[in-house]
């Protein structure tokens, strides 16, 4: 068998990751394509508008035939973590063989060149970055500007658009783990990452949410199928979870903030300074925000804090055998995909016994899987549960 993977949050899920499915399983030329994906929190570091299995059921019903989840302490990380604890688990499965993702330039060599040279960055790389960083700036931004001034300006224009950073990222993962996969960037269609315009089939995550969000969402009824948009009528504003990480900030030690990822360089006390002063969420989102410090970084810290995530945690999961969780599976082909799947590395979760074959660190990954699911349920009012081996029918509603 032939897997193609796809690492993706579908928050929410529209024509364009339908499209990026339909043109991953026809140019990969796979027996099957197995989503991995963001549960209850995303990387942004926000609560995901609707609830993990819905969004499974979604991606099955365009055209996937699995959708694994990605444990919550890689999908609550920055983007060179949330790659590797994706391509980690994809990698144990045996049959795994392409990586299908969207992009801005679909040039495969662009990718394999970037993911080399932020590998093994140049003294004089290194030099600038260095510089760029006590200059204020970003990680992204500095890492870009070293290319820059390298004499890499191609590389470094690349690199300025979030899915190719990303790209980049799932490639130097794979070399990372010395998988034996190849990437298959495919060009987006339509919107701009990130864009906030609303297209007449086309619209970006971000546009959606925002209409979804001001009340608006049928305006972005063209740009998502109608088996998805039937169940963002109830949608998770987030607004109860803002205040639980507002909580969290107060409420949290100094001391405890630091042992977050990311959370370096005396952010701790920013964070908690600005917690106390800030009228509400966004406002304390705001007044942490630098131009090095950017807001999706800033709120998945919080989010880390509010489900006990420590940074060491997170790098043994990267170090330790780990699980398959099962979100959804295409009926017609679950039977053949589950035995593909059960030859993985790492134990399939199809039973509850199954979590006795779980290591310690395993063991701790899957409860805050549990816990994000219990916000989750708390935050949205919606009687969500963990379900094990989720069997979804084959047709589009």
């Amino acid at each position: 068998m032939k897997i193609c993977g796809i690492i993706c949050e579908y928050n929410p899920f529209h024509n364009g990751h339908a499209y990026l499915i339909e043109r991953a399983k026809r140019e990969s030329g796979c027996d099957a394509l197995v989503c991995i994906m963001s549960g209850s929190f995303t990387q942004r570091g926000e609560i995901a508008l609707l609830d993990k299995y819905t969004r499974a059921k979604h991606a099955v019903y365009a055209g996937a035939d699995a959708v694994l989840e990605l444990p919550t302490v890689f999908a609550i990380s920055p983007a060179e973590i949330f790659a590797k604890g994706a391509v980690k688990i994809l990698a144990s499965i045996p049959a795994f063989d392409t990586l299908a993702f969207g992009c801005e330039r679909d040039e495969k060599a662009l990718f394999l060149s970037a993911a080399r040279a932020t590998a093994a960055e140049s003294a004089e790389q290194k030099k600038v970055l260095r510089a760029r960083l006590r200059a204020g700036e970003s990680l992204t931004k500095a890492r870009t500007e070293s290319l820059e001034r390298t004499g890499r300006r191609d590389l470094a224009e690349f690199l300025r658009s979030p899915n190719n950073i990303l790209g980049t990222e799932y490639q130097k993962a794979i070399e990372f783990f010395g998988c034996r996969a190849q990437i298959l960037p495919i060009r987006r269609t339509g919107a701009s990452h990130g864009s906030t315009d609303l297209g007449e089939k086309f619209s970006s995550a971000a546009a959606i949410r925002a209409t979804a969000r001001g009340g608006r969402l049928h305006e972005a009824k063209p740009a998502i199928p109608t088996y998805a948009f039937d169940d963002m009528l109830r949608f998770t504003d987030g607004s109860l979870f803002q205040e639980i990480a507002h909580s969290a900030a107060l409420t949290a030690d100094a001391k405890t903030l630091a042992e977050i990822v990311d959370c370096t360089e005396g952010l701790e006390n920013r964070i908690k300074t600005c917690a106390r002063e800030a009228e509400d969420f966004d406002d304390l989102i705001a007044k942490v925000t630098t131009k090095r410090y950017i807001s999706s970084r800033i709120r998945r810290i919080l989010t880390a804090a509010v489900l006990g995530i420590p940074k060491t945690l997170v790098h043994g999961a990267l170090q330790s055998p780990l699980y398959l969780k099962p979100l959804a599976l295409r009926k017609s082909t679950a039977d053949t995909l589950l035995r593909e799947l059960g030859r993985a590395e790492f134990p399939l979760l199809a039973r509850q016994n199954d979590l006795n074959a779980l290591g310690e660190t395993a063991r701790a990954v899957y409860a805050k899987d549990l816990l994000a699911t219990d916000i989750y349920r708390f935050c949205s009012k919606m009687p969500i549960r963990e379900q094990m081996l989720p069997i979804i029918e084959d047709k589009l509603q």
